[in-house]
């Protein structure tokens, strides 16, 4: 299924994308990186970050430094600042 029409991306190529990534993708931001575009009116944002969470699984909510799809931020830090999709306006 096309999950953006703007850049023709599958739901496939974000699932490759994320399971494929030595980082720890957690944004859409990052999946258009991974996958050499960008964003482009940003409709696509919510479904794209549903399915990096189900490719995540279990792990996506609760990872710990040990899980390899941890993040360079403490589950317990309050005051860290994770990165942001913005969306466009439309």
């Amino acid at each position: 299924m096309i999950v953006c029409s703007c850049n023709v991306l599958s739901d496939d190529d974000i699932r490759a994308a994320v399971a494929e990534s030595d980082d720890a993708v957690r944004h859409a931001k990052q999946v258009y990186g991974c996958l050499g575009c960008s964003a482009e009116c940003g409709r696509c944002a919510r479904t794209i970050k549903t399915i990096i969470d189900e490719t995540h699984g279990p792990c996506a909510k609760s990872c710990c430094s040990g899980c390899p799809h941890s993040h360079a931020v403490a589950a317990n830090d309050e005051t860290a600042e994770l990165p942001r999709f913005a969306l466009a306006a439309c």
